[in-house]
């Protein structure tokens, strides 16, 4: 099946690591003085990059500065999650499909490559994926397309032949801006808010890829 790639992003989507970014991100700005309520980490966070969400909380800091944080809160969250960490349901056995069928897939994510590393070694499913594109690759954060369209050109697509799986708001909006379908997966938001989406999991299990792609196309 070669006519259509999945593209994944990856808190979230291949790991429910939400809760674990969410403690992480409340005691790091606790420390650094903004106490966030949930309504904030929604509007200011989930599925942006480390320098949008860091500036749209403390506003605009030196490099360096923006660096030491962005590092301080994924060394935290690697080190609380570090004992948690495994695939979302199901997830094996669908990207065991994926190369049974032969299906073109890639990880594009906001999250700094320490944290894909971290997580692939700690899942076992690095073998399943030759193409990633982590934050280093894209100067514009979701909801901006950039992370697609360029996700989707590494593999060698037209993004309206890729289907996206995002669970953020902002990153089913960037999937759908740059003309993928997009499942939209209930891991960090309900399912009714995930309108956006083209179609609504809560995981992987039972999910048939080729019948996903008829559903979808």
């Amino acid at each position: 099946m070669n006519s259509i790639a999945f593209l994944f992003d990856m808190d979230g989507v291949l790991v429910d690591s939400n809760p674990f970014h969410k403690i992480a991100l409340k005691t790091f700005c606790k420390k650094h003085g903004h106490d966030l309520s949930e309504e904030q980490l929604h509007e200011k966070i989930y599925g942006r990059t480390n320098r949008d969400w860091i500036t749209n909380v403390f506003g605009h800091l030196p490099e360096d500065q923006l660096k030491a944080f962005a590092n301080e809160k994924e060394a935290l969250f690697r080190d609380i999650y570090k004992n948690d960490v495994q695939p979302l349901h199901g997830l094996i056995s669908f990207l065991d499909q994926l190369d049974k069928y032969h299906i073109n897939r890639a990880i594009a994510t906001s999250a700094p490559r320490a944290n894909v590393d971290f997580t692939l070694q700690h899942t076992g499913i690095g073998p399943y994926f030759n193409t990633i594109l982590d934050e280093s690759f894209v100067s514009k954060g979701k909801p901006d397309p950039e992370i697609y369209l360029k996700t989707a050109a590494a593999l060698g697509f037209d993004p309206e032949n890729c289907i996206v799986f995002e669970d953020s708001l902002s990153g089913i909006a960037a999937g759908k801006a740059a003309g993928c379908k997009v499942v939209g997966i209930s891991t960090t938001h309900q399912a009714a808010e995930l309108t956006e989406s083209d179609l609504v999991i809560a995981d992987f299990t039972g999910i048939n890829a080729l019948e996903l792609i008829k559903k979808l196309f």
